[in-house]
């Protein structure tokens, strides 16, 4: 069921998305679609081994297999920087010395057909040296923990602000942290109350259905790869340093991509791809299997010990917190994630003390990485169910106390950063009273709870540059660098630069992106689109504009602001005159294309924590009715009332798309099993054996709000949107449960067995 709230003057209000007809019909590309003549198949040969020095590798009989045309082992890597990651360079795209988890590439292979791929990996003769497991958080910290790592990989600690720092290799396979404190330390020591609570958080994988894949071929010396990929300039300047090849010679071109919720950032098959295609000189496409996608990037499993302390009123005083992260067998984005789980632990509440850090752990499991709302996820997940907690203890109504407590619009997020930009009690109070909370019925069984999710989006100094292009007949092309990963930003674009120029949806334009002439952009991440890239599409939109008006201006020989754009014509009073005759006389028959350049960064502002303030803050409000089972610790989820602040609506439909969307993701990480781990030994890395929701375990009560605020910095008022709803769901459930029959559960997902696990624990002397 969808709800929209009385809109503002909606732009392009009931516009259908620019790609739904490729999309429905088939007729879209994505990478897995590109072919080209004589194309080869890549094929990755993975450790059986979790951790194991690699002694030995004979790829002799593979490179004599039929069909077959380049192998690659480490001894391929000579002359390369070999290794990728964000902050820390530790991935290498085989292995060198070690592996580090089940599923590490060891080798890989490109031939005719997939088949003889497959064949030619089972030639190859690898001889390990198997070592000792760290499995999990705090194995992997113990003092007698084998190091996985032990030599520190090049890498760097970036630039903070106010309050913020950085961290490398400050423990045993602790390979980052970030670390935020504000206010006065003693804060504690006048509280009434002091509350100290342990959360842990499980491991989803992304799931998206289009698989990690990447076609890659050399045209002389130029390197071609069309990708799944939602960084492309990022990717490509850290293929220009991997393979030693200037930037300039590297082109990466991103058709649709069928999803990524943050798993197709920076390398994944595309350093395999390319080097295959170098050594053969051939075409050669790398595509995973579903079962390779578990194996590649997963979502980070985290501890949270939160400690609170509040007044006996419900004043909030003080928050501190520790968190480690699971990264995996390799650093990736963890410390990304951890500056965001770090810096959102706090949540959007009153706080006079902050001292919080977050620790990045290795481990031998598949790599973690950004996972939708990233780091505001486990950080929603710890800070709003001891928020109930602490309402609880006090004898206080939880919705009373977060009222009490909640930021007020304009308030600074922490000393030096901007200010909320929505009205979080008219949020919160907006989906209690649409699940009914004030004539709630707690106990026996049924339950209701809430949830404030929160998060900083539109990314860290994210620059983000756009062009516009109007040709004599009117035909509008946007260029930019962001990537339709089906969240409909190609539709939401071009619907700014059509009502910009005051012409028709269908004449604008979203060319295919290719980084030899699109603009700049940092990446499709973050929530960022909406209010960084739109920004400098708004700009571009705006000077080839001012461009039309003031040639229009000039050949009707009056001032700009006497004349009106009109669907590329021009009105002067009561005359329309139409622009293709003005630019065909003065131009001459080869006609002319009116350009316009955006570019949008926040400025550097060293008081800021990370360096630059927010651009625009996320939240997602959340309500949950439960039914819980006491004998089968069943929960049965009756309502589910999830809201996003969309500023104002670009486009409602992809709004409440995108809210919805997240709030089911969150609903995966709260009810259905994680990726389980047996040791370092993944049992449901499948399509099978790992459960996502169908269509079937969606409430009849399930409802998306669409709120439009007004109080966005982007084009019209927009602001960031998307991933908000899913931070507040699995919360919201665990408190209904606990509003239902008494107990805390601190551990996701929240599975019957856990459920009737807390019942016992309740119910022992």
């Amino acid at each position: 069921m969808n709800e929209t709230a009385p809109p503002l003057n909606v732009v392009g209000e009931g516009f259908a998305r620019t790609d739904a007809v490729p999309k429905t019909t088939g007729t879209a590309t994505y990478t897995v679609d590109v072919s080209f003549p004589g194309m080869l198949h890549a094929k990755v040969l993975r450790s059986p081994h979790a951790h194991a020095r690699l002694t030995a590798i004979d790829a002799t009989a593979a490179r004599a297999m039929p069909g077959v045309h380049a192998v690659i082992t480490r001894d391929q890597l000579e002359g390369l920087n070999p290794t990728y990651g964000y902050f820390i360079k530790d991935q290498p795209i085989v292995a060198i010395d070690k592996v580090r988890y089940i599923g590490d590439a060891v080798a890989a292979v490109a031939a005719e057909t997939e088949r003889q791929a497959v064949e030619a990996l089972e030639k190859i003769v690898v001889e390990y040296e198997v070592l000792p497991t760290v499995a999990a958080i705090e194995s992997a910290m113990a003092d007698t923990a084998p190091e996985l790592f032990e030599e520190e990989p090049m890498g760097v600690v970036p630039a903070y602000g106010q309050g913020a720092s950085g961290a490398r290799r400050l423990g045993i396979n602790n390979c980052y942290r970030f670390s935020y404190e504000t206010g006065n330390a003693g804060a504690f020591e006048g509280c009434d109350h002091v509350f100290e609570d342990r959360f842990l958080f499980s491991r989803d994988q992304h799931f998206h259905l289009e698989p990690f894949v990447s076609v890659a071929r050399m045209e002389g010396e130029t390197i071609d790869v069309w990708s799944s990929c939602q960084n492309p300039f990022p990717l490509r300047k850290e293929l220009a340093r991997v393979f030693n090849h200037p930037e300039n010679m590297i082109r990466v071109q991103v058709p649709y991509i069928g999803a990524g919720y943050g798993a197709k950032n920076n390398c994944k098959t595309e350093p395999i791809a390319i080097l295959l295609a170098k050594l053969s000189r051939r075409p050669v496409r790398f595509c995973m299997t579903m079962e390779e996608n578990f194996l590649t990037q997963s979502q980070h499993a985290a501890i949270l010990n939160v400690k609170t302390g509040v007044m006996a009123d419900g004043t909030f005083v003080a928050r501190s917190g520790h968190i480690w992260l699971d990264s995996g067998a390799y650093s990736d984005a963890s410390p990304l994630v951890a500056e965001k789980a770090g810096y959102r632990l706090p949540g959007p509440y009153k706080w006079k003390h902050l001292d919080i850090h977050c620790d990045c752990i290795l481990t031998n499991t598949t790599p973690a990485g950004p996972y939708r709302g990233f780091g505001g996820t486990q950080a929603s997940w710890a800070s709003e169910s001891q928020i109930d907690i602490i309402a609880r203890s006090l004898g206080r109504d939880p919705l009373d106390l977060r009222l009490q407590n909640l930021k007020d619009l304009g308030e600074a997020y922490v000393p030096g950063e901007s200010g909320v930009d929505s009205d979080l009690r008219a949020g919160l109070n907006l989906v209690a009273d649409r699940i009914g909370y004030s004539d709630r019925q707690s106990g026996d069984g049924r339950g209701m709870g809430l949830s404030v999710g929160f998060k900083d989006a539109g990314g860290v100094n994210k620059p983000a540059q756009a062009r516009i292009r109007i040709t004599t007949n009117g035909g509008i092309y946007l260029h930019c660098g962001t990537v339709e990963i089906g969240q409909g930003v190609q539709t939401a674009m071009s619907q700014i630069v059509a009502e910009l120029l005051n012409a028709p949806l269908d004449r604008v334009s979203y060319p295919a992106l290719n980084t030899d002439y699109t603009p700049f952009d940092q990446g499709t991440n973050a929530s960022s689109a909406i209010v960084v890239m739109a920004m400098a599409v708004q700009q571009a939109t705006l000077k080839a504009k001012q461009k039309v008006m003031e040639f229009a201006a000039g050949q009707l020989d009056c001032s700009v602001e006497e004349i009106e754009l009109d669907d590329w014509s021009i009105r002067k009073g009561n005359e329309s005159h139409p622009l293709p005759i003005m630019i065909m006389r003065y131009y001459g028959g080869t006609g002319y294309e009116f350009t316009g350049e955006g570019f949008f960064k926040p400025d550097i502002d060293h008081s800021a924590p990370l360096e630059t303030q927010c651009v625009s803050w996320e939240f997602g409000w959340g309500a949950a009715e439960v039914e819980v089972d006491r004998d089968t610790g069943l929960v049965n989820l009756k309502q589910l009332v999830v809201s996003g602040d969309a500023g104002q609506a670009i486009n409602p439909l992809v709004c409440r798309g995108q809210d919805e969307g997240s709030a089911i993701m969150g609903l995966t990480g709260a009810l259905f099993p994680c990726m389980i781990y047996d040791g370092p030994i993944l049992m449901n890395g499948n399509g099978l054996d790992y459960r996502v929701p169908l269509a079937t375990d969606i409430p009849d009560g399930f409802v998306s709000i669409l709120q439009e605020q007004g109080h966005g910095p982007g084009p019209f008022g927009a602001k960031s949107l998307g991933e908000g709803c899913m931070l507040p769901v699995a919360s919201a459930i665990a408190n209904a449960i606990e509003d239902a029959i008494g107990v805390r559960i601190r551990e996701l997902p929240l599975t019957p067995e856990r459920v009737l696990a807390a019942i016992d624990d309740a119910q022992s002397p």
